[in-house]
């Protein structure tokens, strides 16, 4: 008798083992590292979410996970989002992420974005809310006016950076943060560097926009800066060939024809005087504070070194910049027919 009441209690102890195991224990199903579980706004439903948690293969367990759920009123308190599923989680860890709500937060990271499509595109792929919302977002005038923006001017407000989010953060919601980060950006002090220039906010991130496109290199970006700043000042034209590029929308251009400067377009510095009526990229804040520190100079003209060093040479007369502007082309055309001599060889050795 006695054996059997303990032969009896030892499957009792071994049923229940295996049934907290199944609650307790790793039950995931996927080898990854981790994997998400999106909650949709208006899908966050059992229905919907058990269907999610199958297709994604997320425990190894549903049914045991449907009903833990239910006793755990996940149901009643699962909210929209994106969810972390790490690999090794056990029912009871997802089942109390759901019910309490942790979600995995979102990094947009923001380099440098040229256009208005392509920041939209950017948080469509992040978030929940897709990119034509975003756009709408952007363009809508009425929307803009509390930040003092329009739609030709709203990427003024952008500044490399990330910024963290949860996933279901609508348009207005990821905007209002980026906008923080633009009045933290322009001090007292930043704007009064830029008053100095006769410049504002908007129109020194325009003109270190056009200054990130011309350089890469640091050390002479503040040059860059006065040469523009000094066309303005002689109401010049300023003649910067990425704004052409952003014009005509083709990034890729390596050299700037005389058809290309013909196009018409508000950004088209050759044939407008000024700036641009908006940014041609998002520069960074180091560009930002190169403008605001130029230097003071005399130079009016600038072109890239013949020896392709990314390096430029900067001049204060029109017959000097032509001189070391014919130079570079030479060189620039010298090392495109290389570059097609190559191509023709090793086309004629695979023959």
């Amino acid at each position: 008798m006695i054996r059997r009441l303990v032969f009896g209690l030892v499957i009792l102890l071994l049923v229940i083992a295996a049934i907290a195991g199944r609650f307790f224990l790793s039950n995931t199903a996927f080898s990854e590292k981790s994997k998400f579980l999106y909650v949709r706004t208006g899908y966050a439903t059992k229905e919907e979410v058990m269907k999610s948690i199958v297709e994604e293969n997320l425990v190894s367990n549903p049914v045991s996970f449907g009903f833990l759920a239910r006793e755990m009123d996940v149901w009643e308190k699962i909210r929209p989002g994106r969810y972390q599923v790490n690999n090794g989680m056990s029912l009871l860890d997802v089942a109390r992420m759901l019910r309490n709500s942790r979600q995995s937060p979102v990094n947009l990271v923001i380099t440098k974005i040229r256009t208005k499509e392509q920041l939209a595109s950017l948080i469509g792929k992040k978030f929940e809310c897709d990119s034509m919302p975003v756009i709408k977002y952007i363009n809508n005038l009425d929307t803009l006016k509390q930040y003092e923006l329009d739609s030709t001017t709203v990427m003024t407000a952008i500044f490399p950076n990330t910024y963290t989010y949860l996933w279901t953060t609508p348009p207005s919601g990821i905007f209002k943060k980026l906008f923080a980060e633009y009045k933290k950006v322009w001090t007292d002090e930043r704007r009064q560097k830029a008053d100095s220039l006769g410049l504002n906010p908007t129109t020194a991130y325009i003109l270190a926009s056009i200054i990130e496109e011309e350089t890469n290199l640091d050390a002479e970006k503040g040059n860059i800066a006065s040469v523009y700043l000094n066309r303005l000042q002689k109401n010049m034209n300023l003649g910067a060939d990425p704004t052409v590029k952003f014009a005509l929308r083709d990034f890729a251009l390596t050299r700037i024809y005389e058809k290309h400067l013909a196009f018409e377009s508000p950004y088209n510095t050759y044939r407008n005087k000024g700036l641009p009526p908006g940014p041609i990229c998002t520069p960074s804040l180091k560009t930002l504070d190169a403008v605001l520190n130029s230097p003071r100079t005399n130079y009016l003209f600038f072109v890239a070194n013949k020896d392709f060093s990314q390096k430029h040479v900067f001049t204060e007369t029109y017959s000097d910049h032509l001189k070391y502007a014919k130079e570079y082309q030479q060189a620039l055309t010298r090392l495109q027919q290389q570059k097609q001599h190559s191509v023709a060889e090793d086309t004629g050795n695979q023959q």
